[in-house]
């Protein structure tokens, strides 16, 4: 059974949490269970979220990005961020069942992982501005987009890194026995305020953002399967991205619902439901890439091309491997052409020999090369 022991709150303290991770933990099974899931969902969600990275820069290379593709970009670029800075803070924590990676971590690392919480939402619920339509490439490089994503991610970034200033601010280190502890700890004298605050913080960061924009694709899936005039693409990219907004909002909540039960309720929540809710929150990381290699058809084909361009090369490095633009079809009309195209460029040595031979051969005028010619005209 997981239990933290217990650890006598202050008297002018509102409220005690730990940061970065639950510790002072019992218990030998959950110190090396819960690291070795981490370290599984660390290194299975930046796999695909870099090879979703690799696909969308190509795709712009090739001219063929679009708003929804920038979009989308930046936030495989954020869950990575939080697999490989967020995630194995968590795991060396739960290892240790103690703090050991110094003040300024202590300070920083919560605040760290809101602000790319936040920011994933607010991308996704950007998402519902951006077009479908291809982004042509100019002379400005090859990954041109439109101005608005730029000021807008920044303008994201920027309200995700300053709504919670608060968790780097009681965010401190606390000597326990021989060891020491990384919590949170509120003064009384704040409480009035920040009580406010922890209300208006979920509801703006995570809950209207998530609300709206499951909202909007419902209804613009409904618009796109019944009166658009070509329904059938763009119902896929907008059921692609009902799906991503869906899943991180069911799989954020566990995490949302236990930060404001510690900060608003009279008693805290089973130590087991805190750690369910930091595990979803990484797994939901991992599971984005896995929505956009099954569902998006433009991710699918580029996962496709990649790993046929990698198979081939490890096969014959001496060959060409033909280039894939769309589906399989296609790879082996390529792979069928240049075959042939190959085959008509080579010569046959012995007639190469024998050409090269007579190619500047001079025969005189006395002497008939063909003379059985002459007798049959003589004849």
């Amino acid at each position: 059974v997981l239990a933290a022991m217990a650890i006598d709150r202050t008297a002018n303290v509102s409220f005690f949490d730990f940061v970065g991770g639950v510790q002072l933990l019992q218990g030998e099974d959950t110190r090396t269970a819960i690291p070795v899931l981490l370290i599984g969902i660390c290194v299975s969600g930046a796999v695909g979220n870099l090879l979703v990275l690799l696909i969308f820069i190509r795709d712009f290379r090739n001219g063929k990005g679009s708003e929804v593709k920038a979009l989308l970009a930046s936030l495989a670029s954020t869950d990575l961020v939080i697999l490989l800075l967020c995630a194995p803070v968590r795991a060396v924590t739960y290892y240790k069942q103690t703090w050991t990676l110094g003040s300024f971590v202590c300070s920083t690392t919560d605040w760290f992982q809101h602000s790319c919480v936040i920011a994933k939402t607010l991308i996704l619920a950007v998402t519902t501005r951006a077009k479908h339509t291809l982004v042509p490439s100019t002379a400005t490089g090859p990954l041109h987009s439109p101005t608005w994503i730029h000021g807008a991610l920044a303008f994201i970034w920027i309200v995700s890194m300053m709504f919670p200033i608060p968790q780097m601010l009681f965010a401190s280190l606390v000597p326990h026995g021989r060891d020491t502890i990384c919590v949170s700890k509120m003064p009384e004298c704040a409480s009035d305020f920040m009580s406010l605050f922890y209300k208006i913080y979920p509801t703006a960061a995570f809950v209207v953002p998530v609300i709206f924009t499951l909202a909007y694709y419902t209804k613009a899936l409904h618009t796109a399967v019944n009166h658009a005039p070509s329904p059938q693409h763009q119902s896929k990219v907008t059921l692609v991205l009902l799906c991503l907004s869906g899943a991180l909002g069911l799989m954020l909540l566990p995490e949302w619902g236990t930060f404001t039960w510690i900060r608003l309720g009279h008693n805290k929540p089973p130590v087991g439901l805190i750690i369910f809710g930091q595990i979803l929150l990484y797994a939901c990381s991992s599971l984005s890439p896995v929505i956009l290699m099954t569902m998006y058809d433009d991710v699918r084909q580029g996962l496709i091309t990649i790993w046929f361009l990698a198979t081939c090369r490890k096969r014959i490095r001496s060959v060409r491997c033909p280039k894939t633009e769309g589906n399989g079809a296609e790879v082996g009309a390529n792979a069928v052409v240049n075959a042939v195209s190959q085959e008509q460029e080579k010569t046959f040595p012995d007639v190469e020999h024998f050409w090269t031979g007579r190619r500047n051969t001079h025969v005189e005028e006395e002497q008939d090369p063909v003379p059985w010619e002459r007798e049959e005209k003589m004849l």
